[in-house]
């Protein structure tokens, strides 16, 4: 029988008040950037999700995909604010409409029998994923997709005694010639 484990993904009771949006930073490369946002954002009460940040194609600047949760009603004011930091170069929000938006989950669960096996490559082959690992007593699959496919992943592989997940967080990327 399969056991429940709460991992740092494990859903939680949704306040419907707060609605989650994602948001696209570029900025400078530069020590202090991310503190400076994420103060923004906590002292306006919202909470940060996600959060991904990488170098971009010029050293010199980052992008940082954050993915938060709160009421719609001061999102204005807040992108006002952040646009306003120093090593800020432009903040967007961005919708499923206007954008792709993917995330990335590993999760490493028991099977260790030829059964669950064959069940486990199903589920994942059903959501286009890949395992990465594999030993006679367990496996890590690579799902990605948007946040509901890989909530849906790991409900469907919750069967299984799941030892640990890892997601990266939103990635986003402008719709047409339209800049993230």
């Amino acid at each position: 029988m399969a056991r429940t484990i709460v991992t740092t993904d494990t859903p939680l009771a949704q306040n419907p008040e707060e609605v989650l949006h994602t948001l696209s930073v570029f900025v400078n490369n530069k020590a202090g950037v991310l503190m400076r946002i994420c103060q923004v954002f906590a002292r306006r009460g919202y909470n940060i999700e996600s959060l991904v940040v990488s170098q971009g194609r010029d050293p010199q600047y980052s992008r940082m995909t954050i993915g938060l949760k709160g009421a719609p009603e001061g999102l204005e004011q807040i992108i006002k604010q952040v646009n306003k930091l120093i090593d800020v170069i432009h903040c967007y929000e961005h919708t499923p409409a206007d954008a792709v938006v993917k995330e990335m989950l590993l999760i490493k669960f028991i099977a260790d029998d030829a059964q669950q096996r064959t069940d486990a490559l199903q589920i994942i082959e059903h959501f286009n994923g890949k395992t990465v690992d594999l030993t006679p007593n367990s496996m890590v699959a690579m799902i990605t997709g948007d946040s509901p496919k890989v909530d849906a992943a790991v409900g469907m592989l919750g069967q299984f005694d799941i030892i640990e997940t890892v997601r990266t967080g939103k990635v986003v990327m402008a719709r047409g010639e339209q800049a993230t």
